[in-house]
């Protein structure tokens, strides 16, 4: 992370624009502070990408907030910087909202060329980053009209800088995910371990899965009802196969009721009869990334 920040800094003074990717699920835990600080002074615009996996509504709120004054607001979710410039929603993997994007760019291209300074003969020139697994490999291979950049659902993808070429002569600079070290609010990492953005491989996938069950149970129920057919949350009536489990202290944990129900429903069982926790927890973490739980954002802004 450190050479990555330092790449940027060594490549600012090279660009026009700055292009920050995030995901449209998680608009606040995927934008790394440290980018917004670097990149200040800078025209940005801010992607939130994946806009076919968040839901659609929450999707014009957060467009709403990011083009509006920066004004407090109280709750969990804050503006973590000023306003970007512009704020666009697009699904990289599809090109939708892409085409926007370009039409933006070339706006702005020919303001600079109009400008009469001495870079305005210069093509318009401007950098791409974000977080790990943000989807900025997939819009840059979009924009570029071919496969220009290494594309993957894990995060850590992209090793180096990549200058490229669009067909409009515009340049472009990929740089590699750039993550912090450590997150004050423990709901950011865990935010970004759901969407992918942290590496499975240092995480306990069941403890994660459970965690993501209980922020379901609360905030999107209907989700699981639909998905595996099971009534959870306020107005359900608990009565999960085998009865409601208990935490390590003695109080409820539906989230382990609802996580070993699933596992039935799907026949995730081992030898003598056992949840596979395991099994179950990657299924429920793969669908939810993959959409196939609906179209499900975190973060409201306000909240």
């Amino acid at each position: 992370m450190k050479k990555t920040r330092e790449l940027i800094e060594a490549h600012l003074k090279l660009v026009d624009v700055v292009v920050e990717v995030c995901d449209a699920r998680i608009p606040v835990s995927s934008r790394n502070p440290i980018i917004s600080e670097l990149t200040a002074g800078k025209y940005r615009i801010l992607i939130l990408n994946k806009m076919d996996l968040a839901n659609e509504a929450a999707t014009k709120a957060w467009l709403a907030y990011f083009r509006a004054p920066v004004t407090p607001i109280t709750g969990t979710v804050l503006l973590i910087d000023s306003p970007p410039d512009l704020a666009l929603a697009l699904n990289a993997m599809s090109g939708q909202g892409v085409k926007t994007l370009l039409e933006k760019l070339e706006k702005i291209a020919a303001e600079k060329a109009a400008s009469g300074t001495r870079n305005a003969m210069l093509p318009l020139r401007f950098m791409v980053v974000g977080i790990p697994n943000s989807g900025k490999s997939s819009l840059i291979n979009r924009l570029v009209g071919k496969r220009a950049a290494q594309v993957g659902d894990r995060p850590g993808v992209t090793r180096g800088k990549q200058w490229l070429s669009l067909e409009n002569g515009m340049q472009l600079l990929d740089t590699p995910g750039i993550l912090w070290p450590k997150f004050e609010d423990p709901k950011v990492g865990l935010n970004l371990a759901f969407c992918g953005s942290i590496k499975d491989e240092i995480m306990d996938v069941s403890e994660l899965a459970l965690e993501l069950l209980r922020v379901l149970i609360n905030d999107h129920a209907e989700v699981l009802e639909k998905r595996y057919g099971i009534a959870a949350g306020a107005g359900a009536s608990g009565d999960h196969h085998g009865g409601e489990k208990e935490t390590p202290d003695g109080t409820p944990d539906e989230a382990l009721a609802v996580m070993e129900e699933i596992a039935r429903k799907r026949g995730y069982i081992l030898p003598g009869k056992r949840i596979d926790y395991e099994r179950t927890a990657r299924a429920l973490l793969d669908e939810f990334r993959a959409g196939k739980l609906g179209r499900i954002t975190l973060e409201l802004p306000g909240n």
